[in-house]
């Protein structure tokens, strides 16, 4: 079947509400899972970057939760495992003066700030970078010497079949007898559940965060048979319960972490030098684990204890970060825009598009930024104007009136900020924006309202990605542009004007669906396209030669539309 006929038969359909952003949740590709287990140092690294030592709470719970191993008799040595910036050490050298603890990191940067601590002196603290699923810890501590390791939120950030490796390096330092206190995040934790409808699962029970770090939620089930394939005995393990609330936001949200202590045997077991990856995998199968026993119900406790919300989930849970944005520059003839935009370090795993910059955007831009005339004395819509919005400012610089649209309001939220931030205020009563989602026809009225009977220009860079939004595109652009203007040749006919790369969905399908609606292709223009042009009203906008140096790709289009 051609693309023109399935176009077709769409039309006969009803027309659906669509968001132009992807909804799917297939979860991570193996090209990303790769890339995660690969660069896992690096985005520890990034994170340290950009929060330094304020992003995580001191740890001043562990001498309530586990006072009596700290306060024993005698000298006491402690490893801490994944150290950060120091959030559990300083604390507990603060409160034992008899302790001595080393502290390890594989993010160098980490080991940076723990070492650029005001309290970091090496009679008491010892911090190297180490990656303990490679890296032998005996390189920097004598074997069997160590008689405490913390695990504070730590294992959950490595991979489940590396988790073995982490744990056998521990077991060589660790004195027979020696202990591990273990607290992380626990299954049915509000940060999975916000994970599960989104595409950030690498494998059951394992996420990536937006940032690139990820995130390992343990059943007891599963926690105890890795511990114990390791040689070492469970003396407490439990899940604690928490509710979090956000009054200013009226939410409520529920915390879980596992909390647990283990010894080292002091048996002769020999501990795998792998866990069987089979055995991996049936553990993880939380869904079908056997019903709790009268003992495992205990374990599960409610605890009203001091919760470390230490995952970044804060961000997501408070409001997003100062960090997870950054600030691109769009030079122009005569001009510059700073665009706050989501972080590039963030944007692999986003689902909104609309929270980037775009290269159709930036040529767009440039176009009406030389060639005023397009919207000049008119009033423009914007499609899918994204938290940019560069193209709308632009134009309001000259047009009567100017609306940017999105269906993602997050988008929408940031391009507000974009707008204050550049435009001088006498122009902002010009520049509105609004929620439009193509298709729905109460969102397609309320933007009618402002336009007065339509729009002269319509808009829409990088919009035709997704094959499902066309026949909505064209039908809510037919919707709201002008109608009953043209007809002599002195006046311009109202157009819909389209910048883009071809992705998935090709230009004959554009075509035949700008067809049914009433749209006309009226001229074309392409990077370096030996297609003879259709008319003569894009050429004429690059007229200028410096405009060529401009244009950002040679991959990109535009199709410029009028009304039959």
């Amino acid at each position: 079947m051609s693309s023109g006929m399935k176009i077709i038969e769409e039309q006969q359909k009803p027309i659906e509400k669509l968001q132009i952003y992807p909804t799917s949740n297939s979860g991570v590709s193996p090209f990303w899972r790769e890339k995660y287990e690969r660069d896992a140092k690096k985005y520890w690294d990034i994170f340290y970057k950009h929060h330094g030592d304020r992003f995580f709470k001191d740890r001043h719970y562990l001498d309530k939760e586990w006072n009596s191993y700290f306060s024993a008799s005698g000298k006491k040595v402690i490893l801490e495992v994944g150290c950060g910036a120091g959030n559990t050490i300083f604390p507990l050298i603060a409160t034992y003066p008899h302790i001595f603890v080393y502290a390890c990191d594989f993010s160098p940067r980490a080991i940076d700030l723990v070492k650029a601590h005001d309290e970091y002196t090496e009679t008491r603290v010892c911090a190297f970078a180490c990656d303990l699923t490679g890296d032998g810890l005996d390189k920097h501590i004598s074997p069997s010497s160590v008689d405490i390791v913390t695990m504070i939120f730590v294992l959950s950030a490595v991979s489940p079949e590396k988790m073995p490796l982490v744990l056998e390096n521990i077991r060589k330092v660790l004195k027979p007898n020696g202990c591990i206190l273990f607290r992380d995040y626990a299954v049915g934790d509000l940060a999975q559940e916000r994970f599960s409808g989104k595409d950030q699962k690498i494998s059951e029970n394992f996420y990536v965060r937006g940032d690139g770090t990820r995130a390992f939620y343990f059943s007891n089930e599963f926690l105890e048979f890795l511990l114990s394939e390791q040689g070492f005995e469970v003396e407490e393990l439990g899940v604690c319960c928490k509710q979090v609330e956000n009054r200013s936001r009226e939410l409520v949200m529920n915390r879980r972490w596992v909390q647990a202590t283990f010894r080292r045997s002091s048996g002769n077991k020999i501990p795998c030098d792998r866990m069987n990856p089979v055995k991996l995998d049936r553990s993880e199968e939380q869904n079908n684990v056997k019903p709790k026993s009268e003992e495992q119900e205990r374990k599960e406790i409610v605890d009203n204890t001091e919760i470390d919300i230490s995952d970044g989930l804060a961000i997501e849970m408070f409001g997003a970060s100062p960090s997870s944005h950054e600030i691109s520059v769009v030079k122009l003839r005569d001009s510059a825009y700073k665009i706050k935009l989501l972080s590039k370090e963030y944007q692999h795993t986003c689902k909104s598009t609309g929270l980037m910059l775009w290269e159709s955007a930036r040529l767009m831009a440039s176009v009406i930024d030389r060639n005023q005339n397009i919207v000049s004395g008119k009033r423009v819509l914007e499609l899918g104007c994204g938290c940019t919005g560069i193209c709308s400012m632009v134009a309001a610089r000259s047009a009567n009136l100017v609306v940017a649209t999105d269906a993602d309001t997050k988008a929408l939220t940031l391009l507000t900020e974009n707008i204050t931030m550049n435009l001088e205020s006498s122009l902002h009563g010009k520049l509105k924006t609004g929620v439009l989602e193509w298709g729905n026809k109460e969102h397609i009225e309320g933007i009618t309202g402002l336009a007065c009977g339509g729009f002269e220009v319509i808009i829409g860079t990088d919009v035709t990605y997704v094959p499902e939004a066309i026949i909505p595109l064209f039908q809510t652009a037919k919707e709201l542009i002008l109608r009953g203007r043209g007809d002599s040749e002195v006046q311009e006919k109202p157009a819909l004007i389209l910048c883009h790369v071809f992705r998935r969905v090709d230009e004959p399908s554009l075509l035949s669906a700008a067809s049914m609606f009433g749209f006309k292709l009226a001229d074309r223009w392409a990077v370096n396209s030996r297609e003879s042009p259709i008319g003569n009203i894009v050429d004429h906008w690059f007229s200028e030669k410096d405009m060529v140096a401009e244009i950002p790709s040679s991959a990109l289009h535009i199709l410029y539309f009028q009304m039959e």
